[in-house]
């Protein structure tokens, strides 16, 4: 992008910008989400089925050590938050990393990171409708298909997501709330075991649990380390509240408030939980597959608790979904606008929703569907392996952006941001360093090898489609391009 694109675009989007109107962005968007939706998508985009399921795998090997890998990987998911509120509140769209990498990085990688990125919510929804069918036989017990719940929840949130953007947020709110209400249910239960002592695990419960079954690393560090990827997956998606700026309402008040929760929401919900969990039941009590929040209302003898877990994990799966619904059609139309898409993504209905972006992605999803009706038992192992490696894409595309931008503004070139990432570019380069360290352990552990096993074949079709897109290009009149992406803008 060029410095007097970058000009053009500040008119109609930078943060706070109404684009001539009250109601509606500069990239034809309506500001339908509010500061209380906002506060619980970027609080909902930091709890998944990862802490509610994941973390059983991750305890048994690590022990009571993986709440210091929650905690380190918590403090770089911050560095990582702060990096995308500097561009944030530099420029907000709804395109985000995708925009940011075309602007400081080049073309190719904001078309990368776009298309990534869709990729991601893509495989991700096909994840977690397929998880989300799996929950529900739970209680039908195999009365009704997986595959049927897997396609009435796909038409369920896909109509949601074509109504308006606040149905969309008060979803997300509700489905935050309840995966909310339940850690801090599960931490203040936990808290009464240890004070007062009720419940069969009163009388063994202690926080010397966390250093007398083998220590606090009783597997060595490097089990540790093994952990982390499961660690940085239960964290994806908490960038989801960069891609909502271009409808927010007040983005310049609402995001640094979003994103300035992070510290706490990790401090409680992950490294408060699992110490009140480890504290009432020893670490090696828990087993792969088997949620702790379920291992922990076993050992208290509260056998409701594998349904109270169940329907968590539950909204989890469908919050995620949904997340995925919404994301995927403003990233395809990020991309259109561009270029790097065709461009009927770009069409907007009345509402101010990209209804093709949103029908193409659902209509991928729904792959899903047709995984669980052919494997119902392994339908989520097939499409879960690439959801990490494109989801740290957006983040390491977030920090070099970053990094860059924050060169400029210091030599003048850009406006500097209201919003500055604190320590940064050190604290961006440590988190770089990190993510790198992250998918090195993901090479070494053979259960997690092959995501990047798939990164290879989707950046060659990336490398094709790239020099298609180019030649298409290349071959439309050259002297209208801003002047048709503000056109499709305005449509």
């Amino acid at each position: 992008m060029t410095s007097v694109q970058v000009e053009e675009h500040h008119d109609g989007n930078e943060a706070g910008g109404t684009g001539g109107s009250s109601g509606t962005s500069g990239e034809g968007y309506q500001r339908g989400l509010g500061a209380r939706q906002i506060q619980m998508i970027a609080i909902g985009g930091a709890i998944g089925t990862g802490l509610f399921l994941g973390a059983g795998k991750a305890i048994h090997k690590a022990g009571p050590s993986l709440i210091l890998a929650y905690a380190i990987a918590g403090l770089v998911i911050f560095f990582i938050m702060r990096a995308l509120g500097e561009l944030l509140m530099y420029r907000a769209v709804s395109g985000s990393f995708s925009e940011y990498a075309r602007e400081f990085i080049g073309p190719f990688f904001g078309y990368v990171t776009g298309w990534t990125y869709w990729l991601f919510w893509v495989v991700t929804g096909i994840t977690e409708v397929t998880a989300a069918a799996q929950y529900m036989q739970y209680w039908t017990h195999d009365a009704i298909p997986q595959w049927a719940y897997a396609l009435i929840f796909t038409v369920i949130l896909y109509g949601a997501n074509l109504i308006s953007v606040k149905l969309f947020g008060e979803l997300e709110f509700w489905f935050s709330m309840v995966k909310v209400t339940a850690i801090i249910g599960m931490i203040l239960i936990c808290a009464g075991i240890l004070t007062i002592g009720f419940s069969d695990a009163g009388d063994t419960a202690s926080v010397s649990h966390l250093w007398d079954q083998g220590g606090f690393f009783p597997n060595g560090i490097g089990s540790t380390l093994m952990t982390l990827q499961i660690v940085m997956f239960a964290f994806l998606a908490v960038e989801l509240v960069g891609v909502t700026a271009g409808e927010s309402k007040d983005p310049k008040t609402v995001l640094p408030k979003a994103i300035n929760t992070v510290p706490w929401r990790i401090a409680v919900f992950y490294v408060g939980a699992l110490v009140m969990i480890l504290s009432v039941v020893p670490w090696t009590s828990f087993q792969p597959g088997v949620s702790p929040f379920v291992a922990a209302f076993q050992e208290m003898g509260l056998g409701i608790g594998a349904a109270i877990v169940n329907f968590v994990v539950l909204t989890a799966a469908l919050s995620s979904c949904n997340s995925g619904m919404y994301s995927t059609g403003r990233m395809l139309r990020d991309l259109a606008l561009n270029g790097q898409g065709p461009k009927f993504f770009t069409k907007l209905t009345k509402n101010g929703l990209p209804l093709v972006g949103t029908t193409f992605s659902a209509s991928l999803m729904l792959v899903g569907v047709w995984i669980n009706y052919q494997w119902p038992g392994e339908a989520f192992n097939y499409v879960v392996s690439f959801a990490t490696i494109s989801g740290m894409w957006a983040w390491i595309m977030i920090l070099i952006c970053q990094i860059k931008y924050r060169r400029k503004a210091d030599r003048g070139e850009l406006p500097m941001s209201t919003f500055r990432a604190p320590g940064a570019p050190y604290t961006s380069w440590f988190a770089l360093a990190f993510i790198a360290m992250v998918i090195v352990m993901m090479g070494i552990d053979k259960d997690a090898r092959i995501s990047l096993y798939a990164a290879p074949v989707w950046a060659l079709i990336l490398g094709v489609g790239y020099l298609v897109m180019q030649k298409r290009n290349d071959t439309q009149s050259t002297g209208g391009g801003e002047a048709d992406k503000q056109d499709a803008i305005k449509s």
